[in-house]
């Protein structure tokens, strides 16, 4: 096949193009805003695409008012399931189904900046339709909400007893008190702070 190196046909990446593949290769990944079903398919896909390409670290940047759980649920167990190890920094605030991404890492390798706040809570629903159907809806938000407290006592040293508790209503932690609940493992202030 001739190439014809004169050929403007062929689009010019821009600046922009470039930023993105070298921030693609940096093993790094962030995660901002609201967790969506789009937002879970882009982190994923970036994740198993590092994990294709090689076994170093990877660095799992988030600040999240939270969302959608099953969203959530699907970036936790990829953070889980794939063979590097992932490290989640905290910065900003890490809320509800960021704080379910977060502790997909394991104790030793959740980070959070100083200034971060970590917010759990029970899961929440909209109920509604025929009366059968929102019986449904209600078990399904029970059997969540029991995940979650042994999921969180898991990552946290904490009984399930005592999540359930804590979360029975917005539960806000600062960085350190978050440290001290076994949420985060280490809080950094630099980057060569990570290990």
């Amino acid at each position: 096949m001739k190439i014809n190196l004169l050929d403007d046909t062929q689009p010019e990446k821009t600046d922009g193009d470039r930023i993105s593949a070298l921030f693609f290769k940096s093993r790094n990944v962030v995660i901002t805003g609201e967790i969506n079903d789009k937002l879970a398919q882009r982190t994923v896909t970036h994740l198993l695409a590092l994990a294709e390409e090689s076994d170093d670290p990877i660095n799992v940047y988030i600040s999240s008012p939270g969302g959608h759980v099953e969203s959530g649920d699907m970036v936790h167990d990829v953070i889980k399931f794939i063979r590097p190890k992932v490290r989640t920094i905290g910065s900003g605030w890490v809320a509800s189904a960021g704080a379910l991404i977060f502790v997909g890492a394991e104790k030793e390798n959740r980070y959070c900046l100083p200034n971060t706040r970590f917010l759990l809570h029970q899961p929440s629903g909209g109920i509604g339709g025929q009366a059968t159907d929102m019986m449904i809806q209600a078990d399904q938000i029970r059997i969540m909400r029991e995940r979650f407290d042994q999921l969180f006592a898991e990552a946290t040293g904490q009984t399930p007893e005592k999540i359930a508790a804590d979360t029975a209503r917005d539960f806000w932690l600062k960085a350190s008190e978050a440290q001290d609940y076994g949420l985060v493992g280490h809080i950094i202030s630099g980057i060569d702070q990570l290990s």
